[in-house]
């Protein structure tokens, strides 16, 4: 069976899933729904086969689509997933972040209960190859993780189209727009679901001076957080995004009670200065207690997949394990709830920095409802060993 994409949305994100679906054999797009007449333009050229329509019931109409892609702006995607669940519910891999309010969850909720096809959430950091390396080999190389902790040190948030992504009503916050990725990947390695969340953040550096339609950006440029997990774990995040000097752009370290493992990843091969020669490779690098002495290991990508996006091979790797669970050849790896998490801990991140109050997850309703009762006896849990 070969698949036919459906594309919502084909701006920056959305010109990378073209490039990428267009490497995958037995692979096409068979329709694209974009309003914004560049990024259509580019979009025809990169995939002339492909039909353009002026809507979302006019994609559904096309027959031989059978998948989706949405990688529209963050605000639109849960009406949007609601809008195909009423009409034709196609299996649809959806760009980050699910939702953008607290008072979204609900309808989130339902969607959830309701909607019949895969719904896989482009968590695609999972599958940058060194950090899937480096989750493969955590648990032998610590003994079980105890502290971990993801630094992105890089460049400032690129002019997307209408510069939807300068304002915090249409991205969620930095928080959630960009942290969820790394929200995502907490919960996934450490395999455990957050309880208190404590953070401070702020817009610093960037786009500062900025004004869109009369409103100033108020997008945040750099933060911490610290998150409390029910396995009694805990995880850091630092972002920067006025550091796009630094050699690697994520850099993730796991500990644990017989050692450490981290992995250096790099940014976009095109920011990277020619003067300096070839790009970074990315690294994992295992540092056991006993015997002492780090061992470091190259873990180099298909260049084919560098040239092809921006996220280090993972856009490539994501929809080839979204295509198998399309295909019952396999199972989605990134449901829903772990993109509802992932939100969910940006929110009360973003939360905390503006009250300076540390965030219990079990009393926010935009936590995902089926863990609530989980999440207040594990709080308790982790109080009594406090």
């Amino acid at each position: 069976m070969k698949l036919n994409y459906g594309i919502i949305g084909c701006g920056m994100m959305g010109q990378e899933h073209l490039r990428n679906i267009a490497l995958l054999p037995d692979t096409g797009v068979a329709a694209i729904y974009e309003p914004d007449a560049g990024m259509r333009a580019l979009a025809a050229e990169a995939v002339p086969g492909a039909k353009m329509v002026d809507s979302i019931a006019d994609l559904l109409d096309v027959a031989e689509v059978n998948c989706l892609l949405i990688a529209s702006p963050n605000y639109l995607h849960l009406a949007q997933l609601e809008a195909i669940a009423s009409m034709r519910p196609l299996p649809v891999l959806v760009e980050k972040p699910l939702f953008t309010a607290p008072e979204d969850a609900p309808r989130l909720a339902a969607l959830r209960a309701a909607y019949p096809a895969p719904i896989w959430v482009a968590m695609e950091y999972r599958y940058m190859p060194p950090v899937a390396r480096m989750i493969e080999e955590a648990e032998a190389a610590t003994g079980g993780i105890k502290m971990l902790s993801i630094r992105e040190h890089r460049f400032p948030f690129l002019e997307k189209v209408g510069d939807w992504n300068r304002l915090n009503r249409n991205t969620g916050g930095t928080l959630v727009e960009k942290c969820c990725h790394f929200f995502d990947l907490m919960r996934h390695i450490l395999k455990s679901d957050p309880v208190r969340v404590m953070a401070s953040g702020g817009q610093t550096v960037n786009h500062l001076d900025e004004v869109y339609g009369g409103e100033r950006s108020d997008i945040w440029d750099n933060a911490y957080v610290i998150v409390d997990f029910a396995s009694g774990a805990r995880a850091m995040l630092e972002l920067c995004m006025f550091a796009e000097g630094s050699r690697y752009q994520e850099e993730i370290s796991a500990v644990g009670p017989t050692g450490k493992i981290e992995c250096l990843v790099p940014g976009p091969g095109r920011f990277w200065p020619e003067h300096l020669g070839e790009p970074p490779i990315a690294q994992v690098i295992v540092s056991p207690r006993d015997p002492k002495g780090p061992r470091m290991v190259e873990i180099p990508v298909d260049p084919a997949l560098l040239e092809a996006g921006d996220h280090n091979g993972s856009t490539f790797y994501q929809h080839q394990r979204f295509q198998k669970a399309v295909l019952g050849l396999g199972h989605v790896e990134v449901a829903l709830s772990d993109g509802w998490w992932a939100v969910a801990m940006g929110l009360a991140a973003q939360e905390s920095a503006q009250t300076g109050q540390a965030v219990e997850l079990a009393t926010r309703s935009y936590a995902p409802s089926s863990r609530s009762g989980y999440a207040a006896a594990a709080h308790a849990a982790l109080a009594a060993r406090a």
